[in-house]
């Protein structure tokens, strides 16, 4: 299998469809989130991120939400965007694609002048992000079923 692939930001119907089937593949097929609650309102005003490997297969997503869409999910600061949906099809994971769709992320932020960015991390996906330079506060909650924390990084 080739390993190159590009993380770019997703900007049409099809890219949008490649992002929603690698959520769908991960979440609702790999994890058991009901497909009624992975997909939601805030899709349609997100910045989505998609790692393409050459030949066109889809390889992971994420999606950033900013302004108001965002502050509903950490606490309220407008400066703050809200990393999510962070997913890497099994057979790509250990080629540096998540890292990749997180430093894509936080340059979409960026770009929109935000100061930091939150996420609510999968409890297994802790050291993951720490090692990207985020931290950990607040309790352990449940999302979906699954054991989280909340995440923060200033950019």
């Amino acid at each position: 299998m080739s390993t190159a692939y590009v993380v770019r930001v997703a900007e049409d119907l099809a890219d949008r469809e490649a992002c929603f089937a690698v959520r769908k593949e991960v979440f609702v097929v790999e994890q058991g989130v009901p497909e009624d609650i992975e997909y939601d309102a805030y899709d349609a005003g997100a910045v989505h991120v998609l790692a393409v490997r050459e030949d066109g297969v889809p390889l992971g997503t994420g999606r950033l939400l900013y302004g108001e869409a965002a502050a509903s999910k950490n606490g309220g600061d407008p400066a703050v965007g809200s990393l999510g949906r962070l997913a890497v099809t099994r057979q790509a994971r250990g080629l540096g694609v998540g890292a990749a769709l997180v430093a894509a992320i936080e340059d979409a932020a960026r770009v929109r002048g935000l100061a930091a960015v939150d996420l609510h991390a999968q409890t297994h996906a802790l050291g993951f992000y720490e090692r990207l330079g985020y931290q950990t506060y607040g309790p352990k909650f449940p999302d979906a079923g699954i054991p989280h924390r909340a995440m923060r990084r200033p950019l």
